[in-house]
């Protein structure tokens, strides 16, 4: 992503007003200075996670929810979020039909916000939320993946997602784009805005690439 794309985007989240409600699911996701002293001082699982992967919790607007759909919209299946926090995208993506929806998110807190949530709208036991390290999962069984998570995180995930999904699987990720990925779609301005990518010709590109490379060392 282009210097400019990416100050703007931020430039454009600081100005962004959570409202009362989103303060409110900040405060409760977070776990405010408590849980951060028991992640980083008491639990030692945590502290093993490098500082340039551990991922602020920050809500998807409803915005950012729809243009993320948007682009999922007319495929089914399985999904997947990466860092699910409260769980909405998750429980929006069980109502759009996807099956099973699961999301992965390591905050305890978030996992119990996201529970809450699922329970509060009926979906509690028809939507999954796993407590585990996205970067230990298996993602070779889902069809659809979404992803809101900090630029340090999308670059090495890239190679993750390549070697792991599916020949017809698409990614969705909001907020930031993969760094050297070229997307299909995109919806949406500034903050809200949604990438997604396909990740046949993800692959098809990227083959390409290491065949121009090696043809170059050969000459």
């Amino acid at each position: 992503m282009e210097d400019e794309t990416q100050e703007e985007i931020l430039a454009q989240f600081k100005e962004k007003r959570l409202g009362g409600w989103g303060l409110l699911q900040l405060t409760a996701g977070t776990g405010l200075a408590a849980y951060a002293v028991w992640a980083g001082i008491l639990m030692p699982g945590f502290r093993r996670v490098p500082l340039k992967l551990q991922v602020p919790y920050i809500p998807a607007s409803k915005r950012q929810v729809c243009n993320v759909m948007t682009l999922l919209k007319g495929r089914t299946g399985s999904l997947a979020d990466l860092g699910s926090g409260d769980g909405r995208i998750v429980l929006e993506a069980s109502q759009k039909g996807f099956s099973p929806a699961v999301g992965y998110e390591l905050n305890p807190w978030l996992l119990r916000l996201a529970r809450f949530h699922a329970w509060r709208t009926g979906h509690y036991g028809k939507v999954s939320y796993r407590r585990e390290d996205l970067w230990k999962v298996n993602l070779s069984g889902y069809e659809n993946i979404t992803v809101f998570l900090a630029p340090s995180v999308l670059a090495p995930l890239q190679k993750k997602l390549l070697a792991e999904l599916p020949e017809d699987a698409m990614i969705v990720a909001g907020r930031f784009p993969f760094p050297d990925w070229t997307a299909c779609r995109i919806e949406g301005d500034g903050v809200d805005r949604a990438w997604a990518y396909h990740i046949q010709a993800l692959r098809k590109h990227h083959r390409s690439s290491k065949d121009s490379k090696s043809a170059e060392q050969t000459s």
